[in-house]
């Protein structure tokens, strides 16, 4: 019997996949599923018959964000004290490769999530964007910061300020996927890649992420700090009750700068 409620998990090869499990709510992102995924990523990574990670969702979406329900009512206090952004930088500590597969919507934290791993193969179908600022919030677990470095800073500051949402196609040209594979195959082409990746020698493998994440990531960790604080004292803010209020009952919020 499986031990998680949120992701299933399997072995194909030398090769762990974790597969995102609440289809009804597009795979959001909530406390229990991260914790979930943070427990599969460590077992697979101390396992020594596994060389490499696909993480993925479903045809319709990888992750269509965080759930907003769960979070709606948080203060900047109580969010604090839960830190439940923290363990995407876990992921980073991860010694294998972890690659994202990603069909249908990859928004919000659920971009985040992918940006998080070390490449990701999309589905001609997917969908990338941070669209919270229509929730009176910023990106907090590394949007404002790794799309930024992905694929510029006048794309980053569209994607974070306005909504501007990704296809496949453009997130290519742009540099935040490695490759594009039909969507029937999507799946298919990543436990292939990381099976590749997981054939090859494991220390000059774990060696050559830590060195190319080191060059990626040199000076992140002060990004985050900063877009964490800010994140977290958005929640002081009427704006942010209104636009996760407006979200949970369906309706266009109304704005008031405070």
């Amino acid at each position: 019997m499986s031990p998680y409620t949120t992701i299933l998990t399997e072995t194909h090869g030398r090769t762990g996949l974790i597969r995102l499990n609440r289809p009804k709510a597009l795979n959001a992102l909530n406390n229990t599923l991260i914790k979930e995924l943070m427990d599969a990523l460590a077992a697979f990574d101390a396992d020594p018959a596994i060389g490499a990670v696909v993480l993925t969702g479903d045809e319709r979406a990888f992750a269509a964000g965080a759930d907003i329900k769960e979070m709606m009512d948080e203060t900047p206090v109580s969010i604090l004290r839960k830190d439940h952004i923290a363990p995407f930088d876990r992921i980073m500590q991860i010694k294998k490769p972890v690659i994202a597969a990603v069909s249908g919507w990859c928004l919000g934290g659920g971009n985040e999530l992918a940006m998080s791993c070390d490449m990701i193969v999309a589905s001609e179908s997917a969908k990338f964007g941070q669209p919270e600022i229509n929730l009176g919030v910023i990106p907090g677990a590394g949007g404002t910061q790794r799309l930024t470095r992905a694929v510029g800073k006048a794309l980053a500051m569209e994607m974070v300020l306005n909504n501007r949402t990704l296809s496949a196609q453009e997130a290519l040209q742009f540099g935040l996927v490695n490759r594009i594979v039909p969507v029937e195959r999507y799946l298919e082409e990543a436990l292939a890649f990381a099976n590749e990746i997981a054939a090859r020698a494991p220390l000059a493998v774990q060696f050559g992420k830590e060195a190319v994440n080191h060059a990626f990531e040199s000076f992140l960790a002060d990004g985050l700090k900063d877009e964490r604080r800010a994140f977290y004292y958005l929640f002081a803010s009427e704006d942010q009750k209104e636009g996760m209020r407006a979200f949970a009952e369906k309706r266009q919020a109304e704005w008031k700068g405070e």
